[in-house]
This record gives C-alpha cells, sequence and structure tokens, in this order.
C-alpha cells in the first residue's frame, strides 16, 4: 500500500493511466461504507459515484492506493456494451491461455487455504460443467507435479 497524498504529490496532472480504488470498489466493505455513501449526492448522471466515496476515504486519511502490476486489467461493467466487452475479453484470455480468472477455488487450494480432498469435494457436483472439469485438471496438474 502506498500513501495516497504523497503519490499524489508525485505526479503531475496526467494521471489519465492511474486507477484510484479502495477496497469497496472491488467488492469489499468496510464499516462505516454505508454511512459514507448515505451522506453522497448523486452526480449529474444521477449515480452515488465511487470517486466521491474514495474522495471520502481521503478526507478521513484512510484510503491507500495499491499499484496493480502486469497482468491485471481494470474492465468497466457500467453500461451494457462495456459489460459484453468484459466478458468477451474474459473469455478470449482465458481461451488462449486455458486458464481461469480468478476461480475462487483454485486461488484457495494453491494459496493453500484448502487441501486437494477440499477441492475435490468442491469440484465433485461441478463436474458436468466446464468449470468443473478445469477444477479437476488443476487438481491432477497438481498431482503429476507432485505438489499434491
Amino acid at each position: 500500500s502506498l500513501d495516497f497524498a504523497a503519490l499524489q504529490d508525485a505526479l503531475d496532472d496526467n494521471v489519465a493511466g492511474l486507477m484510484i480504488t479502495n477496497p469497496n470498489t472491488l467488492g469489499l466493505f468496510v464499516e462505516g461504507i454505508t454511512d459514507i455513501a448515505a451522506d453522497i449526492q448523486p452526480s449529474a448522471r444521477g449515480e452515488l459515484e465511487i470517486t466521491d466515496v474514495n474522495r471520502r476515504y481521503l478526507e478521513l486519511g484512510e484510503l491507500t492506493v495499491s499499484l496493480m502490476g502486469r497482468g491485471f486489467a481494470w474492465l468497466d461493467t457500467g453500461t451494457y456494451a462495456s459489460l459484453m466487452e468484459a466478458s468477451e475479453f474474459v473469455r478470449v484470455i482465458e481461451d488462449r491461455q486455458s486458464l481461469k480468472i480468478s476461480c475462487p477455488e483454485e486461488i484457495a487450494f494453491v494459496m493453500g487455504y484448502i487441501s486437494a480432498d477440499e477441492l475435490e469435494t468442491l469440484s465433485a457436483p461441478l463436474m458436468k460443467s466446464g468449470y468443473g472439469q478445469y477444477l479437476k485438471r488443476v487438481l491432477e496438474s497438481s498431482i503429476q507435479r507432485g505438489q499434491v
């Protein structure tokens, strides 16, 4: 994590390539988010803007910044067209790399949060789907590499 104020001081006015976020934009809610959201006024678009939430966290001294390195992508899905573009992006990456993007079971297994037996149990009801078959391949691959 970086201190946002220090980062802001280090940047010039051209920050088009910088995504500023906090845990809330990634779906993790911290205590007080509902109070902050309740105080925000809708924008000209008639929506509550995450930028206003970030600004409030900055004012409270609770905003931190983490730089996302190579291999990360921020996909805006606020419109039908952008949702379709994001879906196509994910499909292409998954097809070309033969890997799933953000597969919770795989991540938990690789990080050691669940065992091979637990991964097998979680994947069993999903075996008729491509997702279940993917989990099976993850498990088989780790066994072949002697990681289980």
